[in-house]
């Protein structure tokens, strides 16, 4: 080997090999063979969902080269193979940048997130937002916000800094879980996005540790990590009850990339349009 796979050490290798073996086989058993055109094929067919044999035949491979890939052996896998793959197992455009990333060895992995280097300026930016803000890492942890985030989302000042990590607040807070509305489809997005971060920082053992107490303490975070399913990070919509205010409505604004930190993201909750949220909201914030 030379380049970056050969300096990659074994448990990083063995990491993102099955990293991506198991994903594509998430992948492949939710694809039902009639949407690929798939009848009748391959024998008798005891599970739901493509087989091995047949994701092969579709992305022009070998049922060997492929069962290996899925058992998460080191095989060369170009570009241009794995592509073939995802467009048999028929991958959104964001599921298809999560495979390639798992499959290219050459991608370095970022480093864990920093804890240091936070600008005090950040905190007064946010400040100045009249809508609920705060800036998070990669582990969700939250490291600033301003008073509407206070109000609206949680009253992180009362937090220790270990509990300010919003993955835990979603699935573990019974009272912020209470107060969404669209807790289902929020729920899935988040957990969907929070797996591309795992897989970003496979070498970092919180994400893996944090993952393990999600799956004890919360059957619905259990239930969608077992999905294997990827988001990249887009506006979001969420919809949740305040006290005093009702039912507010926001689309989640994210800015990544702070002074060169990657890990960093700004989100603001912007009140949807055609609903009473922003006249709510500044209601909310006179009287409190």
């Amino acid at each position: 080997m030379a380049g970056r796979e050969a300096a990659m050490r074994p448990a990083e290798a063995d990491s993102r090999a099955k990293l991506l073996g198991d994903f594509l086989k998430s992948r492949r058993e939710r694809l039902q063979p009639e949407q690929a055109g798939i009848t009748g094929s391959f024998g008798r067919r005891r599970t739901p969902g493509l087989r091995r044999e047949e994701v092969a035949y579709l992305a022009g491979v070998s049922a060997t080269y492929y069962t290996w890939l899925e058992q998460g052996r080191e095989v060369t896998a170009s570009r241009e193979v794995i592509g073939s793959i995802g467009r048999a197992l028929q991958l959104s455009g964001d599921e298809m940048t999560h495979l390639l990333r798992l499959a290219s060895p050459e991608a370095a992995e970022p480093p864990a997130p920093e804890e240091e280097g936070f600008s005090p300026e950040w905190q007064r930016i946010i400040d100045q937002l009249a809508y609920p803000s705060f800036i998070s890492n990669d582990r969700t942890e939250v490291l600033a916000w301003n008073r509407a985030a206070s109000v609206v989302i949680a009253d992180f000042a009362s937090m220790e800094p270990g509990d300010r990590v919003m993955m835990r607040l979603l699935f573990e807070d019974a009272g912020l879980w209470d107060r969404l509305v669209n807790r289902d489809e929020f729920a899935a997005y988040s957990a969907a996005v929070f797996r591309t971060y795992c897989d970003k920082h496979r070498s970092d053992p919180w994400f893996g540790e944090t993952v393990e107490r999600l799956c004890a303490s919360s059957p619905v975070f259990e239930e969608l990590w077992r999905r294997h399913d990827i988001q990249l990070k887009k506006i979001a919509r969420i919809s949740l009850i305040a006290p005093g205010a009702g039912e507010l409505a926001f689309e989640i604004h994210s800015f990544a990339s702070l002074n060169g930190r990657t890990d960093l993201h700004c989100c603001v909750y912007t009140p949807v349009a055609g609903t009473e949220t922003e006249s709510k909201l500044m209601s909310l914030l006179g009287s409190t």
